[in-house]
């Protein structure tokens, strides 16, 4: 794992009790302390929630701080270990199609649940600029799909996963964070990648990473975006691939493939149930997104967080995170003008 050089005065007088110096080492990394927060986590409430708990743990143990160590894998473990307690207390994130079957087609989405729902991530909050063979990790181990699979694993086998395939961890340094023997944290990690690989398609980056996909993105989305506010199903419909799911949290519901999500949208950008959506482009766990507003005359509200994935050239997967209070951390207002 790399880090940058510590300035041995700053370290020494933080560990001493001034906190301005502590606040000046730890600020540099909370946003990646909370990206991993998130990534074991799968909400982006409890993440800030773990953040700020193992900066309150890293202050007041500021005294037992190693100087050996680099001081950012040291925070990195006291984050690690407040997830870990976290997943013990509570229970794991869901996504509709991991919690139940599909709903038949034409079928009422029925009433929303309190069931803690996996929660998107705004791009904003992650690295702008990592390096190239980083940005290919970001992806994988950030977007959607792979924080729905992840759900599936026990907290310490999800903790060995994400130490040792998003951060590039040592086997050495994994274990000591998980307090475990490096062969039982090697045991945990192709646990781990073996219920992964049962969860994940082994090609869902192809179509990103084909030449002149950002490009045909672009325009599909741009398409999108379009017929969602012009209220034109068959246009939406065409932009579908043929497998596609959609889900709504915090509606159980979800709908599978294109007949089924054909006969939803029909009903919703046209039928009794229809009102008019404005759009407003940003990013989400390194995928397209919109923030997705309401209108009712003159006035146009915060209604969801909509987060797609695409693939061969059509939208595989369309989330509605029905949350009008994450618009202000994509930094989206409440209402349109």
């Amino acid at each position: 794992m790399s880090a940058n050089p510590v300035d041995e005065e700053l370290v020494a007088s933080a560990t001493s009790g001034n906190s301005a110096a502590f606040s000046e080492l730890v600020e540099p990394h909370r946003r990646e302390l909370q990206v991993h927060a998130y990534r074991m986590l799968g909400s982006l409430e409890d993440a800030e929630d773990a953040v700020q708990e193992t900066l309150l743990r890293a202050w007041r143990s500021r005294a037992t701080y190693d100087r050996r160590a680099p001081f950012r894998a040291w925070l990195y473990r006291i984050t690690t270990n407040v997830c870990l307690r976290m997943l013990e207390r509570r229970p794991k994130r869901l996504v509709p199609y991991e919690n139940a079957p599909a709903v038949p087609i034409g079928a009422d989405a029925g009433s929303p649940t309190d069931l803690p729902w996996l929660q998107p991530f705004p791009d904003r909050l992650l690295d702008d600029s990592p390096e190239p063979a980083e940005e290919v990790v970001a992806r994988e181990t950030i977007e959607l799909a792979f924080l729905a699979a992840i759900q599936h694993l026990p907290p310490r086998q999800r903790a060995a996963l994400i130490l040792r395939d998003a951060l590039d961890w040592s086997a050495d340094q994994t274990a000591a964070v998980l307090d475990m023997s490096v062969p039982a944290t090697n045991s945990a990690l192709q646990r781990a990648r073996a219920t992964m690989q049962e969860r994940l398609p082994a090609t869902r980056l192809d179509w990103s990473t084909a030449a002149g996909a950002e490009a045909a993105e672009r325009s599909l989305l741009a398409k999108y975006m379009s017929a969602w506010e012009r209220r034109d199903p068959s246009e939406l419909v065409a932009l579908l691939h043929e497998d596609v799911r959609m889900a709504m949290p915090p509606y159980p519901a979800w709908y599978d493939g294109r007949p089924a999500v054909m006969r939803f949208i029909e009903e919703h950008a046209t039928g009794p149930a229809a009102f008019e959506h404005r759009f407003v482009p940003t990013r989400a766990n390194r995928q397209p997104a919109f923030g997705v507003y309401r209108v009712d005359g003159d006035e146009a509200t915060a209604f969801a967080i909509h987060v797609v994935a695409v693939a061969e050239g059509r939208i595989t997967d369309l989330h509605w995170f029905l949350y009008p209070e994450l618009f202000a951390a994509f930094g989206l207002p409440d209402r349109l003008p």
